[in-house]
């Protein structure tokens, strides 16, 4: 069978499975009491079914068992193999981890011991680990000590996991901005030829956007913290996983595919340190609501936010194809620069932080006071 055609069928198996288990699981979670009830920080108004996220675990599951007999010979290497085992095994364990605390709520310690166990299996069952970085302006790659990958692996897993939970507020959003990052995978893996991701990205993104028919809004299910967390392991292993073994890389490509999620989280932090709050304590304060606050819609919140995803995507697919060029280091130099100048005027733009602290509009501001005022002079001079 032709790899393209392998693919295609199994975005369709996964995309079929998706659409004909939602239905059935969002019955499933009503039966055992696995619901979202609407409270002071919810949007919802009604009782809504969550643990959608056994939906796309199993339509990616099955889709991955129903291609694999005609997998090719020699298309999968042993540690393509590998790989594969350590999404899959690591995946089952978070996907039980979030079905548990869909139903029964799990305290916040629960969850991250749980999150830890599962990259623990990828870096310790597995051997899969981050063991190669890119230092900016030095040689390409460099091999890291055990000590600071193995830690390293474990805080990238657990962190990009939390990342996707904490956007999951708005019908679509999570999942969207997921499926997002996933394209961008399958994107750039079939530029660099690497097919075990292409293939597991594939099939995810088939499971995502089958599901997503019925939790776009008005969402008929949520994806619950069986769903987030499911694609935050994800996307973290795929992520890591499909551009460590590449000859050169950027640090930088891997933020950028999920740039989302992480500069929510990372603002939130900010957020709840400037305000003397608990680092891990709730908010209304993520850019879903920040966005809500200033008048835009539920759907045209989600689509924004989706837009601002394919950006960060598009980024990361130009980032990886120019990173072998002479004048990388300076594209990734420039990408930086820029992103850290755009998000933190897009954070005082929305109030993300602080809704009264503006230094970085403040001195914008004043530098165009101070251009007005030379021009109105050089102007009278004249």
């Amino acid at each position: 069978m032709p790899v393209g055609f392998l693919y295609t069928m199994g975005f369709i198996i996964a995309l079929l499975l998706a659409l004909a288990m939602t239905p059935l699981v969002k019955k499933f979670a009503f039966k055992i009491g696995a619901i979202d009830k609407p409270n002071h920080r919810k949007v919802h108004t009604r009782i809504m079914p969550r643990l959608g996220g056994l939906a796309i675990y199993i339509a990616f599951v099955g889709a991955f068992l129903a291609v694999s007999p005609f997998i090719p010979d020699g298309l999968l290497r042993p540690r393509d193999v590998n790989m594969i085992n350590a999404l899959l095994v690591g995946g089952t364990i978070i996907i039980i981890l979030g079905a548990l605390d869909d139903r029964f709520e799990l305290s916040a310690k629960v969850k991250l011991l749980g999150q830890i166990a599962a990259a623990c299996v990828v870096v310790f069952g597995f051997n899969v680990r981050i063991d190669l970085v890119n230092i900016p302006f030095g040689e390409t790659m460099q091999p890291i000590a055990e000590w600071i990958g193995i830690p390293l692996t474990i805080l990238w897993i657990v962190g990009v996991t939390n990342a996707i939970n904490l956007i999951d507020g708005l019908d679509g959003l999570a999942a969207g901005v997921s499926g997002i990052s996933i394209a961008t995978i399958v994107v750039m893996a079939s530029l660099m030829g690497f097919q075990p991701v292409i293939l597991l990205s594939t099939l995810l993104l088939g499971g995502i956007i089958g599901f997503l028919v019925f939790n776009f809004h008005p969402a008929k299910i949520f994806m619950g913290d069986s769903g987030s967390l499911f694609l935050g392991f994800s996307l973290a292993t795929l992520s890591m996983l499909g551009f460590k073994q590449v000859t050169i890389v950027s640090f930088v490509t891997p933020l950028l595919i999920i740039g989302v999620p992480l500069s929510d989280t990372f603002f939130a932090i900010v957020r709840r340190w400037v305000n003397k709050k608990p680092i891990f304590a709730p908010d209304k304060g993520h850019l879903h609501h920040r966005l809500q606050d200033l008048g835009f819609s539920h759907r045209r919140t989600v689509l924004i936010i989706w837009g601002i995803a394919a950006i960060f995507g598009v980024l990361a697919i130009i980032q990886s194809a120019v990173v072998q060029s002479s004048a990388a280091n300076w594209i990734t130099f420039a990408v930086i620069c820029l992103l850290m100048f755009f998000l933190q005027l897009g954070a005082e733009l929305t109030g993300i932080v602080d809704k009264t602290r503006r230094p970085l509009i403040n001195f914008l501001a004043r530098i165009g006071v101070r251009i007005a005022k030379v021009d109105t002079q050089q102007s009278r001079g004249k």
